[in-house]
């Protein structure tokens, strides 16, 4: 199995963890990704990562579809990817929650599917470059020609030459949207992915093989999830360490009618505590809120305790179906203990 590592995004101050980016390229890791929120961006210190390794691709797990135009998020992925060798950027993209794209990004909700689908198909279209770009969407459309259009907007070519199969991948849980990776994206990094989930999310990718107007397999379609890793002796405090993210997450990311990780908490089986955490979370009662995170709910989704249980656990990743697993951990000893356990090639 391909293994990735994740940076994440900043708090107040954004630093790279460099000495643990380049352990991760020596010992045959896959992939390094960033992330973005309403702080630091993720395709910047890609390019910053690029300029110091050599082989590692550089993904972004994910930009905000409403932070950037189409044209906009294509130019910055293709002048990375040119800059650290063409092949090598992954362009991971998804939507976030109304009050985030409307709230920081000042974008309309409007109808993500169809958003996404013409965010995609315009990128796809530029990377390509076999005509100037146009597209009528439902959603985006190109030349824009709507309220304030002067009407006279020129489909174009890109002035660079990129990488054309440059990959595109879609962060998302949900059944449409996830078949719709498969139908038109190279690859998903899925939301909630527990091992049990992964014969489901296979199935919906299959689904959008099957839509593909181009022939789609498992040979060029990559399934990559996410773990937090962590080596302890003390698994109940490792556990515990991880309630206030899962509080904050399922309790106030979102809103209280429209949350997508409360969501996939309930899909995975856990819909009580949901409605618990995020009922005390947004009371302003947060100590109480993360006491509601079961640990059972935790563990089924990370990696901790001494290396002998990880490589235990870690069977259930390697046989769920995905392709790759994201290693997310602030241990540099983890690197090397994941990659003996995946028996990552040197």
């Amino acid at each position: 199995m391909k293994l990735g590592l994740s940076l994440g995004y900043s708090g107040a101050d954004l630093s790279l963890p460099m000495e643990m980016i380049h352990e991760a390229e020596n010992l045959g890791y896959d992939s390094v990704w960033t992330a973005e929120a309403y702080g630091s961006d993720a395709i910047s210190p890609l390019a910053f990562i690029a300029a110091s390794t050599k082989r590692i691709r550089l993904g972004t797990g994910i930009v905000q579809l409403s932070a950037r135009t189409p044209a906009a998020a294509a130019m910055a992925a293709q002048t990375v990817d040119s800059l650290a060798g063409r092949g090598r950027f992954i362009l991971g993209i998804g939507v976030s929650g109304p009050q985030i794209v409307e709230g920081w990004y000042g974008q309309p909700w409007g109808k993500p599917y169809w958003r996404i689908r013409d965010y995609v198909s315009i990128i796809k279209k530029i990377f390509e470059r076999k005509e100037p770009v146009s597209h009528e969407g439902r959603e985006i459309s190109l030349p824009y020609d709507g309220p304030g259009s002067l009407g006279l907007g020129k489909p174009l070519k890109s002035i660079l030459h990129p990488y054309p199969n440059l990959p595109i991948w879609l962060g998302s849980g949900g059944h449409s949207n996830v078949r719709m990776a498969g139908e038109l994206c190279d690859g998903l990094l899925p939301m909630g992915f527990v091992p049990n989930r992964g014969q489901q999310y296979r199935e919906w990718i299959e689904e959008g093989f099957a839509k593909s107007k181009t022939p789609k397999s498992w040979d060029t379609f990559e399934l990559q999830s996410s773990v937090q890793v962590s080596v302890t002796d003390d698994i109940r405090s490792a556990l515990r360490a991880l309630k206030p993210r899962v509080a904050l997450y399922v309790g106030g990311m979102g809103h209280k009618t429209l949350n997508f990780h409360k969501e996939q908490m309930v899909i995975r089986g856990y819909g009580e505590a949901a409605e618990r955490i995020q009922e005390l979370y947004l009371a302003g009662r947060k100590a109480e809120a993360l006491e509601e995170v079961p640990d059972d709910y935790l563990d089924e989704g990370v990696l901790v305790g001494p290396p002998e249980r990880i490589k235990e656990r870690y069977r259930a990743w390697a046989d769920s179906g995905v392709t790759g697993l994201t290693i997310s951990t602030n241990q540099m000893e983890v690197l090397k203990i994941m990659a003996d356990i995946a028996e990552i090639p040197r």
